[in-house]
């Protein structure tokens, strides 16, 4: 599937089922203090162990490993949801999905709800500094009636791909065109990745053509860790524990590189970041106005220019289906991390992990466990196994501190998700057949 837009032809690959590549292009008209152009890439289900410039022994993905040679490699870089529509939601406005009710789990095709019209997107933020937007690929926020959810209300110009990804099975089997087709190390899935990361090299081919490259951003990310269920033919979450569905770090940790050449040094960055913070950092970057809302990110600038230190150092985790009596599940504090409950996922089965499987109940911790990610990535050892020693006993406080701080003003939105279905809604290959929905799936 391929798309023209106005800065340049983008080759986008619909990797229906694991890896649908989603791609933003946002262009300025005028180039009032320099503005950049903006391409963001938001890969689907992408885990941290996945691209080979994340230590993958056998995945081809050159030009992500050009990006991150050449570019910044941010080694701790996170969602704010281990699936799907939330973390498109967050990234987007820069807020927590809470705030926006994209909550419980994600959209369906026949989904009543979407990315409620208040909000406050990065296209509509943009469009106001005089920026013609587009967006290719997976959208999966939302249809509503006469397509009042689609991305062209929400501050998007163009819109070439598909809302949803169900009606062709999100997960499996896997796809990968002809030219993929039994390429990789990694049969069905490593096919996909390596179709993925040819769709990011036809797009810097394009940027090169265009004579833009040197005037472009490009940020590469995942919105989730990868889905585990078919163990070596799935995803990577490398070292990490878990995969999605979880809030453990295989579940939102995922990989990012930001690339703009003579402007972002070559380097890899330790600081913590996350999806949330692309929004004020684009603001800045287009000098635009921040949204007068609630936002939940942080300019990123210091890290992208100048080497320095992120302004964040908490981060929180929510589940797919957050409650507000339960708060966030973990918390990430500078280099420790807290859970207060877990949770496995049936897509993260199949790995030797029993903590991560479906059958892994909800589980309260009091006291919480308590990680030091710097030491120990995977979350293999408890630091309170054996009791609270003195010397994490002010780590527990200062984190239950911005746990209960954060918690008594998060402002849960209306829930878009329990809004209910219908299925008039549903995309239809045979509208006016019988019995919908069943008659309506695609034969051609």
């Amino acid at each position: 599937m391929t798309g023209p837009n106005s800065c340049c032809t983008l080759a986008v690959s619909r990797l229906i089922l694991q890896l649908l590549l989603a791609s933003l292009c946002l262009v300025p008209v005028f180039f009032a203090a320099h503005p950049p152009n903006i391409v963001l890439i938001f890969a689907d289900d992408l885990g941290y162990g996945d691209p080979g410039c994340y230590g993958h022994p056998s995945s081809l993905t050159p030009n992500l490993d050009l990006l991150a040679a050449e570019g910044l490699r941010f080694t701790d870089f996170y969602s704010s949801s281990p699936v799907c529509s939330p973390s498109r939601a967050a990234l987007l406005t820069g807020r927590y999905q809470t705030r926006s009710g994209i909550y419980p789990g994600v959209f369906y095709p026949g989904s009543r709800g979407g990315l409620p019209l208040s909000e406050i997107t990065i296209a509509e933020m943009l469009k106001m500094q005089g920026y013609a937007t587009a967006i290719v690929g997976k959208w999966h926020l939302g249809v509503g009636v006469n397509g009042s959810f689609l991305p062209t209300r929400q501050g998007f110009d163009h819109f070439l791909g598909v809302p949803y990804s169900h009606d062709q099975h999100t997960h499996y089997p896997q796809f990968a065109s002809t030219e993929f087709t039994g390429k990789s190390l990694r049969g069905p899935y490593g096919d996909a990745l390596m179709e993925l990361d040819g769709s990011v090299g036809w797009l810097l081919q394009s940027l090169r053509k265009h004579g833009v490259e040197n005037d472009t951003l490009l940020l590469f990310t995942s919105d989730n860790g990868p889905e585990t269920i078919r163990m070596s033919r799935g995803g990577s979450s490398g070292l990490l524990k878990c995969g999605k569905g979880t809030t453990y770090e295989g579940g939102m940790r995922v990989p990012a590189i930001a690339y703009w050449p003579g402007k972002i040094l070559p380097g890899v960055t330790h600081e913590l970041s996350s999806t949330l913070d692309i929004l004020p950092t684009l603001a800045t970057l287009a000098g635009a106005p921040i949204p007068n809302v609630t936002l939940d990110g942080y300019d990123l600038t210091d890290v992208l220019f100048r080497g320095g230190k992120s302004k964040r150092n908490v981060m929180f985790f929510y589940p797919p289906s957050p409650y507000k009596q339960m708060g966030v599940f973990a918390v990430r504090y500078g280099t420790y991390k807290a859970h207060f409950f877990t949770q496995g996922s049936s897509l993260s089965e199949t790995t030797p992990d029993k903590d991560c499987h479906f059958m892994a109940w909800l589980t309260h911790h009091d006291p919480p466990l308590l990680f030091d990610l710097e030491a120990d990535p995977s979350e293999n050892y408890n630091l309170l196994e054996q009791g609270i020693k003195p010397e994490y006993l002010q780590i527990l406080k200062k984190i239950q501190g911005e746990k209960e701080n954060f918690e008594s003003k998060m402002v849960f939105g209306e829930s878009q998700m329990r809004k209910g279905e219908d299925h008039s809604l549903e995309p239809c290959c045979n509208r006016g057949c019988t019995p919908e929905p069943s008659c309506c799936h695609c034969t051609k």
